[in-house]
């Protein structure tokens, strides 16, 4: 199949990594340079997106936000009628409706973990859209990237939409958590390694194993799995999607913000714990 690619960050490079050898892919992104290694894999660059859309078969989207794909797609009418566009970018229940009211053969598809298993293939997925076929399909073309268990069909984009934003509350709320545990600890003399022993029997033993590695310095922030930038995001997207205050959600903001305001958001979110010294 030919599919054409929008968008190769993080995450979107490793999508595309499953695409090259079944299928013809091109890609496309605004920083041409970013999309090299996927050349160097195999798949041909456009110089723009409708370029790269121009004769697709189907379409992926991997992109910032829900700004961007405005900008990218939907400003420009860049989905050729009928053709099926799955896209992974993270945004707003609303934002999904919007994007599916305007392209009938839009399929939200957000991803849920990081970069290690979007490798290994054990990502999770939910794929939302009322077309029962266009659904089978677009499960069947990220079923590469997803953990058996784990790729998900349901009924619109905007479910699609809410259990990503679900998935990364989780995150958020026990990045904070491990936040201040450490502080909690580190005030009765714990150092960092000891704090996080002590949360290994507690629900924040998740957080402490992922990004134990960063806290005790044996992995670099730069460049990360996953940005300040892009979870601070993705929570401010849920504190609007929410009817009622979400205070855990804006505490961890606020420290994201913080990290932000240091020149640190395109670090990985673990800069949050590496830097917590000097918030």
């Amino acid at each position: 199949m030919k599919i054409a690619l929008l968008g190769t960050g993080r995450m979107g490079t490793e999508l595309a990594l499953h695409l090259i050898e079944p299928h013809e892919v091109t890609v496309w992104n605004r920083t041409p340079e970013r999309a090299q290694p996927l050349v160097d894999r195999g798949a041909r660059q456009a110089k723009s997106a409708a370029e790269a859309v121009a004769d697709a078969e189907l379409i992926i989207t991997s992109l910032f936000g829900p700004d961007d794909v405005r900008e990218v797609v939907l400003t420009p009418q860049l989905i050729p009628a009928g053709v099926t566009w799955i896209d992974t970018t993270t945004v707003s229940p609303a934002a999904a409706r919007e994007f599916a009211d305007a392209v009938p053969s839009y399929v939200h598809a957000p991803v849920v973990g990081s970069l290690g298993p979007a490798r290994a293939g054990e990502l999770g997925v939910y794929v939302g859209t009322p077309d029962g076929k266009r659904r089978e399909e677009a499960m069947g073309i990220v079923k590469p990237w997803a953990h058996p268990d784990k790729l998900l069909g349901v009924e619109s984009a905007a479910a699609a939409a809410t259990g990503k934003l679900l998935a990364n509350l989780a995150l958020s709320v026990t990045a904070e958590g491990v936040a201040e545990a450490l502080a909690l600890g580190e005030a009765e003399g714990f150092d960092a390694e000891a704090v996080l022993d002590m949360l290994g029997i507690t629900g924040l033993n998740f957080m402490a194993q992922m990004k134990g590695p960063f806290i005790r310095g044996e992995r670099s922030t730069e460049p990360g799995d996953f940005s300040v930038d892009a979870l601070c995001k993705d929570s401010k997207l849920m504190v609007d999607t929410a009817s009622q205050p979400l205070p855990a959600v804006e505490a961890a903001i606020a420290r994201f913000e913080r990290e932000q305001a240091a020149g640190r958001g395109n670090t990985d979110f673990s800069s949050i714990f590496v830097h917590r010294d000097r918030a």
